[in-house]
Order: structure tokens, then C-alpha cells, then sequence
């Protein structure tokens, strides 16, 4: 195909959570014009193959300002939407199994309090009576009762098509095999022949990410993994909150929720194999069962559930396991928000507001200062404003 690039003021790449948020918010409260490429289906890879968690608790202190602005988008996702997305308010809750562990959980609620999260504190006897759930291991915990979850295989498409009805241009199978420079702005070529010019450039391809920063000379350290998940049959609904074992121990960490047809959805501990340029990712047969036994090690009553269904997906993890988010260290118009190993779907809408804030008017009231790229190459300047 060839004629003249298409022109739009903002190209957003990849077509995730993290994408197809700041598209949203781009067209809906800054009005922009935006043109967003997906090289598959919009939402089919990390953000619609994860756990569904919409937490607070657990993250580092740095990504906080990001999931209380996420955790508000969340609040108001249907009317924003019109669609549902399955977000259920009914809490996170932390448990543990060694009062070392405990003490950790305990330092952490004083640490976030100054920062927005008020965490309850719970023993294992409070615990046995507020849930009557769990072995006579868990020692402790934290609840945190404003969080909760969400479906991860409605959230991304429901955000593209609330984007694309604001005006913005969501671009399916659409791979970008290179991006160049032009004059004052960026052209996308896509392997079918098209091109797509904008004056502003978002990057938000996920584990692909680093092939794209990489073209402007700022590689990433990242590595590709799989999360290993799984759902039961249908037990009668009685949890609400999303329950999650905290560990120094990786295979020790579990998590899991129920939603409101009463299948239990699980993961945690190893994560799997998984290869970016096959675009595959695999289940290993041995975590599924180390699974299994944690899950009925933490609740009894799970001993005999049935599985019924595992699956995979491709995420990318940074050096330092924080994200890239903002603008470019050496390409004026360039912007990142990629990385977020592991940990992206619950504050996804408060990155692509913050992003969408940043792209258009130069500054964000959400400090992600230490999400920049420039942490990678502190001997560059940074030249994007």
C-alpha cells in the first residue's frame, strides 16, 4: 500500500491496557487526535491473561500515587465505560504464615499510611473469625478494604471501543515493523505497506516494548515471562475479597478470588516459560500442581475442587522490576510506559491518565519521576520536556 501517512496528533503503540487507557483519556479529556496500532487483537496479551487484581497493598511505595489515581478511575469505570468490567470493591487481604513475615506485613501499613492506604490489622484468631476460611498456618494479616478485582478479558477491548466511540482511530492487526523520525514527529510503518504520522509518540507495547525503544537508542534490561494461572469449577460464592499469601518464598506466594458464579481464579508462585518472538507462552505441569497444594495449604476446604482450565501469557519484566513511564531521555515528542513486570493491570488506569495528561499539556500531577528511562542511561540528558 503506499499514498501519504495518515496524520494524527498522537500514535499510541500497542493495544494493552496501558494503550488503550491513554487513548481513551486522550480523546475524552484532552482532544486529541490519536491513532492507536495493535499488532493482534486489542487486549489479548498480558492485560487480558493476568489475575484480575485491583490492589493498593503490596506495592512499592513509589507506584502509590499511581494506584490511588487508578483506584478512583476504577470507581467510576462504568459510567466513564458503559459497560461492566466486573470490578468488585470488596477488598484485598494479605496473609502470612511465619510472625517474621507478619512483622513485615505490619511495617508496611505504617509505611503507606502517609501515602493514601489505611491497612487493617488482623491475627490468626481475628482472621478465623472474620472469614473461618484458613489453615491453622496463617499466622496474620492485612486487609486493605477499598481494593478488590476485576475481569482482565473485558477491561482492554471495553477501553478501546470507549475510545474509539470518543473518535480515537484503534488500528487491529496493524504490526509496526519500524518507527522513524520525521522532522518534528514520528512515521509508523506497518508490515501491510501503511504509515501513520503523528506529532507525539506513545510506546506501550508491553514485552515488546524494548524492540521499539531500542530503534531511538534506549534499551531496556527486560526479560519475557509467563504467569501461571488457573481457574475451578464453580463452588458456592462466599469469598469476596481477593486473598494473596505474602512470602520471602516464591513458591510459597499464592493468590486467588472468587467471582460471582462461584469459580475460584488462582496464580502465583513460579513463574513460567514464555518467547516474544513466537509469541507463546507455556504452562508447566509441575507449577500447576506446587499450585494446587499451596492453595489447599492456605484453605482446607479447597482440598478436593476441580480444575478445570489453565492458561499463559507474555509479560515483561524490568531489571529493577519498576516501570517505564514517561517521556523520552533523549527523543523530544517520545514517551514509555511499559515494564510493569507482572504487576500492570491494577493501576493501568491511572497510567493512561496520567500518560494522557502528560502527552498533552507537558506535565502530570501523578510523580513518576522514577519510572523514567533515564534511569537506564543516567549519562544521557534529557532533551524531551
Amino acid at each position: 500500500m503506499s499514498g501519504e501517512p495518515l496524520d494524527t496528533d498522537v500514535l499510541v503503540l500497542g493495544g494493552g491496557l496501558m494503550g488503550t487507557t491513554a487513548a481513551f483519556f486522550l480523546r475524552r479529556d484532552h482532544g486529541r487526535s490519536v491513532t492507536l496500532l495493535e499488532r493482534e487483537l486489542v487486549g489479548r496479551q498480558a492485560s487480558g491473561t493476568n489475575f484480575g487484581n485491583v490492589r493498593r497493598q503490596g506495592r512499592a511505595l513509589a507506584q502509590m500515587p499511581l494506584a490511588n489515581r487508578a483506584l478512583a478511575v476504577w470507581g467510576r469505570v462504568k459510567e466513564l465505560l458503559g459497560e461492566d468490567l466486573e470490578f468488585a470493591p470488596y477488598g484485598h487481604l494479605r496473609v502470612c504464615y511465619t510472625e517474621k513475615q507478619g512483622a513485615v506485613l505490619e511495617q508496611y501499613a505504617r509505611d503507606v499510611k502517609p501515602l493514601g492506604l489505611d491497612l487493617e490489622l488482623f491475627s490468626a484468631q481475628q482472621l478465623r473469625r472474620r472469614w473461618g476460611i484458613f489453615s491453622p498456618e496463617v499466622v496474620a494479616g492485612t486487609f486493605s478494604p477499598n481494593d478488590g478485582h476485576a475481569n482482565p478479558r473485558l477491561a482492554g477491548p471495553a477501553f478501546a471501543r470507549a475510545a474509539r466511540r470518543a473518535g480515537a482511530n484503534i488500528v487491529e492487526h496493524a504490526e509496526v515493523l519500524k518507527v522513524e523520525r520525521d522532522g518534528g514527529g514520528f512515521v509508523a510503518h506497518t508490515a501491510d505497506g501503511r504509515r501513520f504520522r503523528a506529532q507525539q509518540l506513545l510506546v506501550a507495547c508491553g514485552a515488546w516494548s524494548n524492540r521499539m525503544a531500542e530503534q531511538f537508542g534506549e534499551a531496556v534490561p527486560m526479560e519475557v515471562r509467563g504467569p501461571q494461572m488457573g481457574v475451578t469449577e464453580p463452588l458456592p460464592y462466599a469469598i469476596r475479597p481477593a486473598i494473596g499469601v505474602s512470602s520471602p518464598t516464591d513458591h510459597e506466594i499464592m493468590y486467588f478470588r472468587q467471582i460471582s458464579r462461584g469459580n475460584v481464579v488462582f496464580g502465583g508462585g513460579l513463574r513460567g516459560t514464555a518467547d516474544a518472538d513466537t509469541i507463546r507462552a507455556y504452562v508447566k505441569p509441575d507449577n500447576v500442581l506446587r499450585q494446587l497444594r499451596e492453595l489447599r495449604r492456605l484453605v482446607p476446604a479447597f482440598a478436593h475442587v476441580q480444575l478445570i482450565r489453565v492458561w499463559s501469557g507474555i509479560e515483561g519484566y524490568t531489571g529493577d522490576r519498576q516501570p517505564v513511564m514517561g517521556p523520552s531521555a533523549r527523543v523530544p515528542g517520545l514517551h514509555y510506559a511499559f515494564g510493569f513486570s507482572g504487576e500492570g493491570f491494577a493501576i493501568s488506569p491511572g497510567v493512561g491518565e496520567t500518560m494522557a495528561e502528560l502527552i498533552a499539556t507537558g506535565r502530570t500531577s501523578t510523580p513518576i519521576d522514577s519510572f523514567s528511562m533515564a534511569r537506564f542511561a543516567p549519562e544521557l540528558t534529557r532533551l524531551a520536556t
